[in-house]
């Protein structure tokens, strides 16, 4: 649905004849131009898409206290998928609009974190490699559900209506929950989470967990100029890209697809990559070095497009350099993202560990909420300004690693002994 989001807004919702039937648009506009002055439709377009997509990442941190406490991970799944149903069927209505996002953002605060708890929850204790091998399966799943999904609702939206996008989307949510149900006996109603110490941390606990907040705060970086393409890269495609590929006009949220296929190829070869490097060098690199690569190839995405713009001149940019675009996105979020994740749980001290893994997914909601504000400046800044800026965001990711990163080393490598499990690298985030 997030390949529609934006262009729907910008192409449809947000235009005259159609803003004026969303109920309750007037005060949440109000709201916004109150905090950030009067927005045009892309600012505004780009200032809700930054709230929804930032509390898609926050409400599943308030779904699995919800599900511990009182209705359990089966129920919250099944309710998270009824109202990510309703959400995109209410996307179907203009005057249904907020509402819509509401349920969306309610829904996978139930349903995300609670499904991948009931994954680790169908192996006993003691049978972590079959685990291991579940999550691949699981992270495979949602990889191809992140490709394949713009490419048929993105086309059928962009060609036949975005309402046909959205419906087709509540289609596959229902389709999704009946398999669920169908194997619903057999996921454990609970996950029982493990009873730690009441012991107080120690320094050396506290000092860990501030070194990692402090990695955290350094991959907001490199996640402003990453997700940024599911942003403002829709509307500048639509303005600037010459999107005819042999007589075929390439639609404008196939790119969606690009950069979780694209993480998805790139997992063996970086494996393989690691294990020549490590055979040079006597180990792979660390991980605070694989997080500061993934800020420098998100750079290196951005100064492509700064680079096609540039040569371009006046005439739309070739369908290929936005495409090389995503695909080093997928490359440089494969690099930074799990790697990020495995870090803090290999790290977190236990008593606060799960709590750290939530914070760690806060990273995106603070990067998403940032990328709808940034995004207002497109406009004025202009394309090539505007994405060399996020080739600069994202390059300070990658120089706040190289300054700080030896100081962060000796606090959390002594602890980071192995490498990345193969679950971690092919965890997808649903972007």
């Amino acid at each position: 649905m997030i390949s529609l989001l934006v262009l729907y807004m910008v192409n449809q919702l947000l235009l005259p004849g159609h803003v004026e039937h969303v109920v309750g648009f007037a005060g949440f506009r109000s709201a916004l131009e109150s905090l950030f002055g009067p927005l045009t439709v892309q600012q505004l377009a780009s200032q809700i898409f930054g709230l929804y997509a930032g509390f898609v990442y926050f409400t599943p941190v308030l779904g699995g206290w919800i599900a511990d406490r009182w209705i359990g991970q089966r129920n919250a799944v099944v309710l998270g998928a009824l109202s990510m149903a309703g959400g995109h069927v209410a996307m179907g209505f203009d005057q249904s609009f907020l509402f819509a996002l509401l349920l969306l953002i309610v829904g996978s605060g139930l349903l995300k974190g609670n499904i991948s708890a009931q994954v680790g929850g169908l192996y006993p204790k003691d049978h972590e490699a079959r685990r291991t091998r579940g999550f691949v399966i699981f992270s495979t799943a949602i990889n191809l559900g992140a490709v394949t999904g713009p490419l048929v609702c993105g086309f059928l939206g962009s060609r036949y209506g975005w309402h046909v996008g959205f419906g087709l989307a509540a289609v596959f949510m229902l389709a999704g929950l009946a398999t669920y149900l169908s194997g619903f006996k057999y996921l454990p109603a609970k996950v029982e989470r493990k009873v730690l110490a009441t012991a107080p941390m120690s320094r050396a606990d506290w000092t860990i967990v501030a070194a990692l907040v402090a990695v955290m705060a350094i991959a907001v970086f490199q996640s402003i100029a990453y997700y940024q393409l599911a942003n403002v890269l829709p509307v500048w495609l639509q303005q600037h890209a010459d999107l005819n590929l042999a007589g075929f006009r390439i639609p404008v949220p196939w790119y969606a697809s690009i950069d979780p296929l694209a993480s998805m190829v790139a997992v063996p070869f970086l494996f393989a990559l690691w294990k020549r490097q490590s055979k040079r060098s006597g180990r792979e690199p660390s991980d605070l070095a694989k997080i500061g690569m993934g800020a420098w190839v998100c750079a290196l995405a951005n100064l492509v497009i700064v680079a096609a713009i540039a040569v371009a001149g006046d005439r739309p940019v070739l369908w290929v350099w936005p495409f090389l675009y995503c695909v080093l996105q997928g490359v440089g979020f494969i690099y930074y993202w799990p790697t990020l994740l495995a870090l803090i749980s290999r790290c977190a001290p236990a008593k606060v560990n799960s709590t750290m893994m939530g914070i760690g997914f806060l990273t995106l909601f603070v990067a998403n909420n940032l990328i709808g504000w940034i995004g207002t400046f497109y406009e004025e800044l202009g394309p090539l300004a505007f994405w060399a800026m996020h080739a600069a965001i994202a390059a300070a990711g990658g120089i706040l690693i190289l300054l700080f990163g030896p100081a962060l080393r000796r606090t959390l490598e002594p602890k980071a002994t192995q490498g990345l499990r193969p679950a971690a690298m092919t965890e997808e985030v649903e972007r």
